[in-house]
């Protein structure tokens, strides 16, 4: 184990950013958007003779952010004090705009100096902000509405039967919810294919308006529907609300929180039965973090948005703490970027962060295989 530094005395010295786009394996959509690649824009911090990782999902764009105006408020500081460094980079976006690409770069480089700072007290990061919860439960995530049903079926199949995850998630909303029936078929499908003991969510990603999400909500009852994702816009906070009341699932909604006051006026609005946040979005692990304090003070439980392997460590520290999404992108896309110890395995439907003995999150950047996919 690596002997500790004492606090104050190790200066960042280097704050480095690349972006990666990684193809689809297939074309992907939901109910409000397509795509056919995804993009991790990845930070190193380095200090005292080791390194830090840390990334985000957004545009390549974001990277440029991070070197013009995140790198100079950092380097040179205390390595120790991320929460004091994650105060100056909200600052120094003040008149860029802190929602957004802003965000996802301070997130990219919060979690970069996590991962630095448990690499130099030389324990993993679980450990290091203290464990409650060694196993963490996953959940399979995928089921993209452009899916052909034998695909689906085939993911499906793999979660549950293969990997024995007995928790999974399927887009529905297709078309902006203009394809209910197609909708409903999908869902009937999932249920057939997982069988009668595994939890079935849907995610909408806010294609309905609010009578219709009602009427499909209703309609999921009778196929075991435990959680229903943004059923409508998760701007729509009365709406949500409004079927959070009238619905036997659980709502969620959060996953494009960007700062902690989102989740204030979401959890102020009885909004949602699980919080979600990402850490790649929401200022990194220490706003991360404050969102998980304010869930429990509301007595909700928290779920993590994609990003499992930034989610994992985090995850393990937080009581109320429902599950990571072990979403098919970046499941797939983060063994490709980065390598380690710290790959996590969700083989019975739950990882355990940290157990290698490996610092931080147990991970590098792939440089060999990850320069191929560079855009920037």
């Amino acid at each position: 184990m690596r002997a500790r530094k004492e606090c104050g005395d190790v200066p960042v010295e280097r704050i480095g950013v690349g972006a990666y786009t990684v193809p689809a394996d297939a074309p992907e959509g939901d109910g409000t958007l397509a795509w056919e690649s995804t993009t991790a824009v990845v930070v190193e911090a380095d200090a005292g003779g080791v390194r830090g990782l840390g990334w985000t999902y957004a545009p390549a764009a974001t990277a440029e952010v991070v070197r013009e105006l995140l790198a100079e408020v950092v380097e040179g500081r205390d390595a120790f004090g991320v929460p004091g460094l994650n105060e100056s980079m909200c600052r120094a976006v003040r008149n860029a705009g802190r929602p957004g690409i802003a965000s996802c770069a301070i997130s990219a480089v919060d979690i970069a100096l996590w991962d630095l700072k448990a690499h130099l007290v030389g324990l993993p990061l679980a450990d290091l902000l203290g464990v409650v919860c060694p196993e963490v439960p996953v959940y399979g995530s995928g089921g993209f509405t452009t899916a052909p049903d034998e695909r689906l079926r085939a993911q499906l199949e793999s979660w549950v039967h293969g990997l024995h995850i007995p928790r999974v998630k399927i887009k529905i909303g297709q078309d902006r919810g203009r394809a209910v029936g197609r909708d409903l078929s999908r869902v009937a499908l999932a249920r057939e294919v997982i069988g009668p003991g595994a939890e079935l969510y849907v995610d909408a990603n806010g294609a309905y308006a609010r009578g219709q999400a009602l009427r499909v909500g209703r309609e999921l009852s009778a196929y075991g529907v435990e959680w229903f994702e943004e059923p409508v816009s998760s701007d729509d906070l009365a709406g949500l609300r409004l079927l959070r009341d009238r619905l036997d699932c659980d709502v969620a909604a959060g996953e494009y929180g960007y700062d902690l006051p989102y989740f204030a006026r979401m959890t102020a609005a009885g909004a949602v039965d699980c919080l979600q946040a990402d850490a790649t979005r929401c200022g990194g692990i220490t706003e991360w973090l404050r969102v998980a304090a304010l869930a429990r003070a509301q007595g909700l439980q928290l779920s993590a948005h994609c990003a499992p392997h930034v989610h994992a460590h985090p995850a393990a520290a937080v009581p109320d703490f429902r599950h990571i999404e072990w979403f098919h992108d970046h499941a797939r896309l983060e063994p490709l970027l980065f390598e380690g110890e710290g790959l996590l395995d969700p083989s019975g439907g739950s990882v355990r962060p940290g157990a290698s003995g490996a610092p931080g999150l147990g991970l590098a950047l792939r440089r060999t295989g990850a320069e191929r996919y560079r855009v920037a």
